[in-house]
């Protein structure tokens, strides 16, 4: 089924949201250009126009996603926050994909096929995506601890403070079906954000007890 376009929409825009449909269901080596040109109803030569090629459309589709931090925003790692602040703030970044529904879980369809059928993408993925959000909460921990640098212990909770957020998108179909409740009012996201902080709030205190 093609795209409809929105109101307004132009066909940078209408080129990005079918490649990112298409690539995730179909793999960047299975979806052709003739298709992609077909399902936003523009060209062949708009994809060239616009990326350079398919592969300049799949590494856009595959790296603007969808209410990602905009470069150079303000951390939460930076000094002057409270604990509390700076992971209600990391929360904030990692959950806010979420509100913009099906287009977060297709971006998360595409991530995992891009692991399956690697095209060079994924690393590129986890060193400028993943990796500075890793060591900005790393910093935030050796701050609280008063640590000088990051044992081995405190990235494996950094790891599990992340991974609080990283389900809600992974797992998201998965909690659908066990607990559907949990997403269905306006306000489940802000809620699951306050909750996700206080969890990892209680992991943070359990790590100082030990």
């Amino acid at each position: 089924m093609s795209h409809v376009p929105g109101p307004g929409e132009d066909a940078r825009t209408r080129l990005l949201r079918s490649g990112l449909r298409l690539f995730a269901q179909q793999g960047f080596a299975k979806t052709s250009t003739r298709e992609l040109a077909e399902d936003a109803g523009v060209n062949v030569a708009s994809i060239s126009y616009y990326f350079g090629d398919k592969a300049g459309l799949y590494r856009a589709v595959f790296f603007e996603p969808l209410g990602a931090a905009p470069e150079g925003a303000a951390r939460f790692d930076r000094p002057g926050l409270s604990l509390s602040q700076a992971l209600a703030e990391l929360f904030a970044e990692l959950l806010e994909p979420l509100r913009q529904g099906d287009t977060a879980r297709l971006c998360m369809k595409l991530h995992f096929r891009e692991m399956l059928e690697p095209t060079g993408l994924w690393e590129q993925q986890v060193a400028q995506g993943f990796k500075p959000m890793h060591d900005a909460l790393l910093a935030v921990l050796c701050r609280h601890f008063g640590a000088g640098q990051a044992d081995a212990e405190l990235q494996r909770l950094a790891v599990c403070i992340c991974g609080l957020g990283v389900h809600l998108h992974v797992g998201h179909d998965v909690i659908e079906q066990l607990a559907p409740r949990l997403n269905e009012d306006a306000d489940a996201l802000d809620r699951w954000s306050e909750r996700v902080v206080m969890y990892a709030q209680a992991m943070i205190d359990a790590e100082g007890r030990r």
